[in-house]
């Protein structure tokens, strides 16, 4: 079975449940109806599982970890409740998105046990634990713990693949994140060793059957190409991976955009748009 048309399967923060996002989820997701989507997957962030990764703009709102927990089983009951609600307009997947910081593994799966998420989008914001893509500064900090550029790229494709294996994630999220910063990234990723261990975590998600994440927020921002680069897509598209446009949403103005031109994309480049229904694939137990 598989889906076809408008389509996210990353993306749909909302302001309820995310403080860098704005507006209600019910609203955000009224907005994919009204551009037409006939399915849609929200994927919330997961709650941190140390104060050390709570995010400024968190703190600055006294919340803790305990409250981020708590409103992350607010986002599932809400979430539930629209999937039936919206059932005779849009077909809604239930699902959240990891990271990949310190602890997280036993995180997820605790996570996914309590929640019975629809699906899970499989992210690495945190390289030597710290977050980054949150801005230029921590990018910067990555650099510095990991020694270069070259190292951080490094040590984020080691985390993603360590990742990948362990969580078995249906999405795999914005794959080359980690140029986020970096104005030479097109270069970068082809340097040798970096190329390697982009071939390896490439090869990984083909035999896994993953699917990967087309994330469109780069274009949101006026950015010239979505994640992954084009070197990259090409790799995927030689190996006949699966790709998913995701609009990594934080808001109703942003929902949905970029989707079409993600489609176009993906076609002009020999990729299936019939897209494969989410669904939640086995966590590694150890």
């Amino acid at each position: 079975m598989t889906l076809s048309g408008y389509i996210s399967l990353h993306g749909g923060h909302s302001g309820e449940f995310c403080c860098h996002a704005q507006d209600g989820l019910a609203d955000i997701i009224a907005r994919y109806i009204q551009m037409g989507f006939r399915q849609v997957g929200i994927t919330e962030h997961i709650p941190p599982v140390h104060s050390k990764f709570l995010y400024p703009e968190e703190i600055v709102q006294g919340l803790t970890v305990d409250h981020m927990y708590q409103r992350f089983a607010r986002y599932f009951a809400t979430i539930r409740q629209l999937q039936v609600e919206m059932a005779d307009r849009i077909r809604i997947f239930a699902g959240m998105e990891t990271e990949a910081f310190a602890g997280y593994l036993p995180h997820v799966r605790h996570l996914a046990a309590e929640f019975s998420p629809d699906y899970l989008v499989g992210s690495v914001h945190h390289v030597a634990d710290i977050c980054f893509d949150y801005s230029p500064e921590t990018y910067e900090a990555a650099v510095r713990a990991c020694g270069s550029v070259e190292d951080l790229y490094l040590a984020y494709f080691d985390r993603q693949f360590e990742m990948i294996q362990a969580v078995r994630p249906f999405v795999v999220g914005h794959f080359d994140l980690v140029r986020i910063h970096d104005p030479d990234y097109t270069n970068r990723v082809l340097q040798p060793e970096i190329a390697r261990k982009i071939d390896r975590n490439l090869d990984l998600i083909k035999d896994l059957d993953l699917v990967m994440d087309l994330n469109l927020r780069p274009l949101a921002k006026g950015e010239a190409e979505p994640y992954p680069t084009r070197s990259i897509l090409e790799k995927i598209g030689s190996r006949r991976i699966a790709m998913v446009p995701g609009d990594d949403s934080h808001g109703v103005v942003q929902a949905g955009n970029h989707v079409d031109a993600g489609i176009r994309l993906l076609e002009e480049m020999g990729f299936d748009t019939q897209w494969p229904v989410p669904r939640l694939l086995e966590i590694k137990n150890e």
